[in-house]
């Protein structure tokens, strides 16, 4: 009597059925979509703290916002940071050292389009986005509009609302 050792192919078949069920187990558990979106707002969350924390300094140091330097008195309403306005004062706060050189670079164009910086005085700043990721969506401090305004309907958002809701900063 000859013996061959070895697997039966359906006892082969049957063990890569196990590791697929378990592979198919393990991405639904990731999720890497929701990954994706939860470091792109991650990202997006410290270019904004980043940025509005250079104003703050910029203010402390000059007594005034970036955009309002020269006696200007300019007040303005959920500009994306690649508005002009905005645009001119990351400059102004790069030359004076409260930004770094490569701050375009570092955030990134898209990131930047996606955070809106409002100036409702000329000594406040207000700085949101809105979240992707289901973990930023459901985050305490995603209850705002666009101009840093608390607003209702975002509670909904995360249960299907149709309310866009910011992450603000202010």
């Amino acid at each position: 009597m000859n013996h061959k050792k070895g697997f039966t192919l359906i006892e082969l078949l049957i063990v890569i059925a196990l590791l697929g069920a378990l592979a198919v187990g393990l991405l639904a558990a990731i999720d890497p979509f929701e990954q994706l979106k939860k470091g792109r707002d991650t990202s997006t969350r410290n270019t904004t703290s980043e940025f509005y924390n250079a104003v703050l300094r910029f203010y402390a140091t000059n007594a005034n916002l970036p955009w309002n330097v020269g006696g200007a008195t300019t007040t303005f309403s959920a500009q994306p940071m690649t508005s002009g306005t905005v645009t001119a004062s990351i400059s102004t706060l790069i030359t004076a050292g409260e930004l770094k050189n490569k701050f375009y670079t570092l955030a990134g164009v898209n990131n930047l389009a996606r955070i809106y910086i409002t100036s409702p005085s000329t000594e406040s700043m207000i700085a949101c986005f809105i979240p992707e990721s289901k973990s930023f969506k459901q985050d305490l401090n995603v209850v705002f509009n666009n101009i840093g305004s608390s607003t209702t309907g975002c509670v909904a958002e995360t249960a299907g609302g149709s309310t866009s809701c910011y992450w603000c900063i202010q």
